[in-house]
């Protein structure tokens, strides 16, 4: 982890998470995250991101723009909220816009934060509310015992829009590239299929060694031949 990063996700007694409503793997994950950080006495930090900040970023299209892996990610959710006893349902609409609720999150701290956001996450993907909508908002903040005047009106503020910026931009500083992303203790997990990494890793039997300076040679390999860019239709 670099010094920015380190300064914003550096306390080793947090657990950061990185999230959007948008995935369905980031709600997953939130499942799980919160019993992962109490197994080691950590407290769970809940962090707002704005996924499509990280596709613009990067070039890349969503999952849901590609039919045959969204497809195969439908599935994919699916299968592991059975496995897991996860319960999940079709959301209202799919991608929407989540920017109301981050901003709500983002609106709120601590205690008030983990709760609101685990409202809006069944919400979301148990009860197919549509978040992205002020009136649905405005009743998950109220339904959580928080002033709902107060969190809408933060809402709309430019400071609460400029802290949701500003977590994307930590997230690019720290070396996140999507959502759910986990942080602990310096070291970087992606997705819901990394729990079990994370896991080990806090657990003191991560399969990768403390001193990993053995794997250098993999991090000075240069490409002997790349992909050339696709130039967006004008």
């Amino acid at each position: 982890m670099n010094s920015a990063g380190q300064k914003v996700f550096g306390d080793p007694k947090k657990l950061y998470f990185l999230f959007d409503f948008i995935s369905h793997n980031a709600y997953l994950a939130w499942a799980k995250a919160p019993e992962i950080a109490r197994k080691y006495g950590l407290t769970i930090e809940p962090v707002p991101v704005l996924f499509a900040g990280f596709l613009e970023r990067f070039g890349q299209k969503g999952p849901a723009e590609m039919p045959s892996k969204a497809r195969w990610m439908l599935w994919n959710v699916l299968r592991k909220a059975k496995l897991h006893d996860i319960p999940i349902a079709p959301p209202s609409s799919h991608p929407f816009n989540p920017l109301l609720p981050l901003r709500a999150c983002c609106a709120v701290q601590g205690a008030d934060r983990l709760k609101l956001v685990d409202r809006l996450w069944t919400a979301t993907w148990v009860e197919s509310k549509a978040v992205s909508t002020e009136e649905v908002v405005r009743a998950e903040v109220a339904a959580c015992g928080l002033d709902a005047d107060a969190v809408m009106s933060a809402i709309a503020t430019d400071a609460v829009k400029a802290q949701l910026k500003t977590n994307l931009e930590n997230a690019f500083a720290v070396g996140a590239f999507g959502v759910p992303t986990m942080i602990a203790r310096g070291e970087i997990f992606w997705g819901f299929d990394d729990l079990e990494y994370l896991d080990a890793f806090l657990s003191g039997n991560d399969a990768l060694p403390a001193d990993r300076s053995e794997y250098a040679k993999w991090f000075s390999i240069r490409p002997s031949a790349m992909r050339k860019a696709v130039s967006k239709p004008s």
